[in-house]
């Protein structure tokens, strides 16, 4: 034998406490508002180039809609957070 005991999941997660959900904290640019956003409240397009990679969501406070580019950095925190990602593809030219 190798020392190593099984687990159930049961146990493994025993110990463990319920953890808060994770929340982004967005600024609008038409109202200047400042907040807090669910992980369910930001959309997050992930496309081929930079230029088509973005979050957006929609201002608590005015309504606006408002879209944000989102860098490597930025899909990596949103998606860590539980923002689920469309991923664009890109389509072949003249076939």
């Amino acid at each position: 034998m190798s020392g190593i005991s099984e687990m159930s999941v049961a146990s493994a997660f025993s110990g463990m406490t319920r953890v808060d959900p994770v929340v982004f904290k967005a600024a609008c640019p038409d109202c200047r508002g400042g907040f807090e956003l669910s992980a369910n409240a930001l959309r997050l397009v992930v496309g081929a180039t930079h230029r088509t990679t973005f979050y957006s969501f929609t201002c608590p406070e005015c309504g606006a809609a408002v879209r944000k580019p989102a860098g490597e950095r930025i899909v990596e925190l949103l998606t860590g957070g539980g923002v689920r990602a469309l991923r664009l593809h890109a389509t072949a030219h003249g076939a």
